[in-house]
């Protein structure tokens, strides 16, 4: 009895932070090798995962402090929406007859509660160097990915540049609209995609 216990407390155990890359990683070759795997379970899969308040607060910076709680929970669910559609577009285009790439998992480097997962994404003939950063917030909670970088460009060092740009062109209304603009396109993409598949 006390054997069974121990295992399953051991199965609930949150995941490590290579263990939750490779959990990643291993839905994303299933849906490229897999003509019926639906994208959307990546997609889910990945929202599970992915701390979208964080990467938002962190590309924020200093101009996080200055929104309200509401609006940030509203940056949150927008930069949900966006990169869910994003990746769930990339999964799709990456099925069209291209073979699956092969990844590689170097170290990992754990400094209280933040992380760094080294890998190498190898797609014949090229190989991609990608770095996945994630946090947790105390330790018994689980690990959550808050940057991707990839051939040294940063997630969310990327999105930081565009949002200081577009709050200074057009204020946190604007950036939301931007974004939600972008997350509709990429979402009809996706419905276009899906169509021709079927």
């Amino acid at each position: 009895m006390i054997a069974v216990i121990a295992s399953l407390a051991l199965a609930a155990a949150p995941l490590g932070p290579t263990a939750l890359v490779k959990s990643i990683d291993a839905e994303g070759q299933k849906v490229i090798k897999t003509p019926d795997a639906s994208d959307k379970v990546l997609a889910q899969r990945i929202d599970e995962v992915i701390d979208f308040s964080e990467l938002s607060k962190r590309a924020m910076g200093a101009n996080w402090a200055k929104l309200t709680r509401k609006q940030q929970d509203e940056l949150g669910t927008t930069m949900r929406g966006l990169l869910k559609a994003s990746y769930e577009n990339k999964a799709m285009k990456d099925k069209e007859g291209k073979q699956p790439p092969t990844v590689e998992y170097g170290d990992e480097t754990i400094n209280g509660n933040e992380a760094v997962v080294n890998t190498a994404l190898k797609v014949k003939p090229d190989t991609f160097a990608i770095i996945y950063k994630l946090y947790r917030a105390d330790a018994k909670a689980g690990w959550r990915i808050y940057d991707v970088v990839t051939d040294e460009v940063s997630l969310v060092t990327t999105y930081q540049d565009q949002f200081k740009k577009q709050l200074a062109d057009k204020g946190f209304d604007g950036l939301l609209t931007t974004l939600n603009s972008r997350r509709e396109s990429l979402e009809k993409q996706n419905a276009e995609l899906s169509e021709k598949k079927n």
